[in-house]
């Protein structure tokens, strides 16, 4: 017989708040130390098909605001709906973040450690045929 020890005790998730970013618009800001590998926020939202998604980010282009994550090629969450302040967070072509998809959850980990009052990024990864210009910094050249 196998045993298995499991925690119950809840992830500590690290302190963070959306504020003004000079990256671009709102972005999502530690307000405590974050170390390295720590799970810090889930990317909630919408599920929906690739499908519908298709359709929906059309219109979402046109209002400058898109917060679509793909979770495989059937399934999108659509942070528009029901969405936190994960889908603030910006991007960058140096990221501090990363995304990883956890037991069907998209978590934001920290890709090293973050300092107090830094703000949040990570890469976005696009690959959809829609070409929207990078704001990681001032001239960068890059499309997501």
């Amino acid at each position: 017989m196998v045993v298995y020890e499991v925690s119950l005790a809840p992830i500590y998730r690290p302190k963070i708040r959306r504020q003004r970013s000079t990256l671009h618009g709102w972005g999502v800001f530690a307000l405590e130390d974050i170390n390295k590998n720590k799970r810090i926020v889930t990317y909630d939202g919408e599920k929906i098909t690739a499908k519908e998604s298709a359709d929906r980010e059309d219109r979402y282009l046109r209002r400058g605001e898109i917060w679509c994550f793909r979770l495989n090629r059937r399934w999108v969450i659509d942070a528009n709906v029901g969405g936190n302040v994960a889908r603030f967070i910006n991007h960058s072509c140096a990221p501090n973040c990363y995304s990883n998809i956890i037991d069907g959850t998209i978590w934001i980990i920290a890709g090293r450690s973050v300092k107090t009052s830094e703000e949040l990024t990570y890469n976005y990864f696009t690959d959809g045929d829609k070409e929207i210009p990078c704001r990681c910094r001032p001239g960068c050249t890059n499309k997501l």
